[in-house]
């Protein structure tokens, strides 16, 4: 299949060259050239504008950091819209509010291109082993149009429902995955602030209903100190800004997010913002006396 990526970063890099690897024939764009390299060296088409990736593609897809980048890269000057033609499908995999999603994809609609919501996770590790949990927003018959790319990037491929219902999917996992790594951040802490090993207290965990993926995997990387960003802290930040927002919109009461957002907002404040979300147990640290190093 012919598709255009746009936004290498962190994620969208690795998501790329799955597609490349499962033999589709991928455009692509970046605000910075250097992070079009890796692409460019696999074979990727070398393209000079969101416009132009949708001019030689049939399919885009678009991973960057927030609402009005993704509006800018789908209706702004030289983008999606201004390339497309018809029966074009515009998959965004970035995070942002579900209203946002469905207003982008109501614009779209308008100039004859659909459009899906498609946020992830799995982070930087499941982009390279093309094993992320993808959530879909969106028609049907578009989604099923395009569920080869979803394959190739993710083991887990779920269409929620209708234009924004992938960005609700993605507020409720970033409302687990950000208290999750909290409750563990706190629960080791404890342990270690108690005089006790949090290695062996981390293992009986894991043999009863406290297990989690987060006790599993992030839990290990906090007692390894392994702060090395595979999803920074001011990326959650941002989520958990969006989960807070559609909860004021609604009327909801989120107490633990709420929280939660108060310590990824102080991990900004204490320059963690540029460490993976793990690093919540330095703050923590930090705050109860400890090294936070």
């Amino acid at each position: 299949m012919e598709v255009g990526f746009i936004g290498l970063g962190l994620m969208g890099r690795p998501m790329a060259l799955n597609l490349i690897k499962a033999g589709h024939t991928v455009h692509v764009w970046s605000r910075r050239r250097e992070s079009m390299r890796a692409l460019l060296e696999a074979g990727a088409g070398d393209c000079a504008s969101a416009a132009d990736v949708a001019r030689r593609a049939a399919v885009t897809i678009s991973m960057v950091a927030d609402a009005p980048d993704v509006e800018q890269v789908a209706l702004g000057p030289a983008g999606v819209a201004e390339g497309a033609g018809e029966g074009h499908v515009h998959i965004d995999m970035s995070t942002i509010a579900p209203a946002a999603a469905q207003s982008i994809a109501a614009r779209l609609a308008a100039q004859g291109i659909a459009a899906l919501d498609a946020p992830v996770s799995g982070g930087e590790g499941g982009a390279i082993a093309g094993s992320l949990t993808i959530m879909v927003g969106g028609e049907a018959a578009a989604f099923e149009r395009v569920l080869p790319l979803f394959e190739a990037m993710g083991s887990s491929v779920t269409r929620i429902g209708e234009a924004g219902a992938g960005q609700v999917a993605k507020a409720c996992n970033q409302i687990l995955t950000g208290v999750g790594v909290a409750a563990v951040a706190e629960a080791l802490n404890f342990a270690r602030k108690s005089g006790v090993d949090a290695a062996p207290v981390r293992e009986a965990l894991l043999g009863g209903f406290a297990w989690s993926r987060i006790l599993e995997n992030h839990g290990q990387r906090m007692l390894d100190r392994n702060f090395q960003p595979g999803f920074k802290a001011w990326m959650h930040h941002k989520d958990m800004r969006i989960v807070m927002d559609e909860a004021h919109r609604l009327g909801l009461a989120l107490p633990a997010a709420a929280a939660t957002a108060q310590l990824f907002s102080a991990m900004l404040g204490s320059v963690l913002g540029e460490d993976d979300s793990v690093a919540m147990l330095k703050l923590l640290e930090r705050m109860s006396g400890g090294l936070g190093e």
